[in-house]
């Protein structure tokens, strides 16, 4: 059962706001001098051998269980793997800012699974409410009229692998929230080394091995590794098993925001007005969602 969320909780959720909306920069970066199943592969090889060392120095021991490392696995592909790749291949074609958006969506996939595979976290009158009014932003914001913004002949399916990332983010919450009790980092450690084993050949068969980048987008990809996937990654699982997923979902809040002022600002992307009214409807219908939640936890 998810806990009342703690000060640390708190911190966690925002620091991951501010490194999680910085990744869209660091992916549109780092596309420059990568393919986007390297940009993938790359950031979670890195992220791995990150908590590794933290493993490392913690002194933690690998989690034992056929049980736990298939939920690793599934967090591994679902939580980097898909959502990397697909993020990585989208942002070709639609702006950082845009993708960053998208991830607001995550929220409402989080909130219909939870329902069925979450205890203590069923749909109520609000909650419903919240994720129809949700879906109306998502409709607003991949709709007629903003699918060629860009101007690329892919963008209308860009627009549609940014939210299946999003879709399969939340698979990965709920995967994460579901798994037996064990060491955050050690759980981490395995599912990105998963994640790595599952891309690492993809990457290799399909690109062959990458040509040696210049400064800029190797420094992204550093960061991407290190921050978003490693440090991340870690943040991350202690916050869902400790608070819950959905507790954890409302850090879409702000990384849309994050990702589109530093699109904005470091890249010059342009933000069609369209896009602010489907970001507000999204947080909207989550803030509603959010209100039956608050109100239990006022009760009890």
């Amino acid at each position: 059962m998810p806990t009342t969320p703690t000060l640390g909780n708190w911190i966690a959720l925002i620091a991951l706001g501010l490194i999680w909306g910085a990744s869209f920069l660091g992916i549109a970066v780092a596309l420059e001098g990568y393919a986007p199943v390297w940009v993938a592969a790359g950031r979670i090889f890195i992220g791995a051998l990150t908590l590794s060392v933290f493993a490392v120095a913690m002194r933690v021991a690998l989690p034992r269980g056929a049980l736990v490392w298939a939920f690793a696995f599934g967090m591994g592909v679902f939580s980097n793997a898909l959502p990397f790749f697909l993020l990585g291949w989208s942002q070709q074609h639609v702006t950082s800012g845009f993708a960053g958006i998208t991830m607001a969506a995550i929220p409402l996939f989080v909130i219909g699974f939870a329902h069925f595979l979450v205890p203590g976290e069923r749909l109520t009158r609000n909650k419903t409410s919240g994720f129809m009014l949700g879906l109306v932003g998502v409709g607003v914001l991949i709709g007629p009229g903003v699918l060629m913004a860009s101007g690329s002949e892919l963008e209308a399916f860009a627009r549609v692998g940014c939210l299946a990332a999003s879709l399969s983010y939340a698979v990965g919450a709920i995967l994460t929230r579901r798994c037996p009790d064990v060491h955050p980092v050690g759980f981490g450690m395995i599912a990105l080394w998963s994640a790595s084993a599952f891309m690492l050949p993809v990457a290799l068969m399909t690109e062959g091995l990458p040509a040696w980048p210049e400064a800029r987008p190797l420094i992204a990809l550093l960061y991407l590794g290190l921050m978003p996937t490693g440090f991340a990654t870690l943040l991350l699982v202690g916050v869902i098993r400790s608070a819950g997923p959905s507790f954890l979902s409302q850090v879409n809040y702000h990384v849309p925001v994050w990702s589109v002022l530093l699109g904005v600002l470091v890249l010059n992307e342009e933000l069609p007005g369209r896009f602010i009214l489907a970001l507000a409807i999204i947080i909207g219908g989550l803030m509603l969602a959010r209100r039956s939640s608050l109100r239990a936890r006022a009760v009890t």
